[in-house]
């Protein structure tokens, strides 16, 4: 089954996020890694805002199997963080690593329903890509 990686600034919200896209799945679902907050003794939880590539690479590696691994991230300097947690993957698995621009929780929720059916890397790409797209049709209406 495909893996899914949420890259999130905040930890609370990754989990949230994925909390929601388990919530909609019927029996198992794929593996889904969180990489969210960096370490920071000093906050409440243990973790500060933003995001470290070590640990998105680890992510990618827990979430692996053969038919890859999409990462879904929530804003800016995350996108920056897993180009560099890819570049630091052995390059088989880099190769089945793909990066989406899909919203988090849209794309997540679709990521996650679609991988639990064992659809490939490519399909599971996709619809998270499309998960926007539902409520841009709605607005448009």
């Amino acid at each position: 089954m495909t893996g899914i990686v949420v890259v999130s600034h905040s930890a609370p919200l990754a989990r949230a996020a994925v909390d929601l896209a388990s919530q909609m799945l019927r029996g198992d679902g794929p593996e889904i890694a969180i990489a969210a907050g960096v370490a920071d003794p000093s906050a409440p939880d243990g973790l500060a805002l933003g995001t470290d590539a070590a640990a998105i690479a680890a992510a990618i590696e827990s979430a692996a199997d053969d038919h890859g691994v999409l990462v879904l991230m929530d804003l800016g300097s995350a996108v920056m963080s897993a180009h560099l947690a890819v570049e630091m993957l052995d390059p088989e698995l880099a190769g089945r690593v793909r990066l989406s621009a899909a919203p988090l929780v849209e794309g997540l929720v679709g990521a996650a329903v679609t991988a639990s059916t064992g659809a490939d890397l490519e399909d599971v790409a996709g619809q998270a890509d499309l998960a926007a797209e539902a409520k841009r049709m709605q607005l448009e209406s």
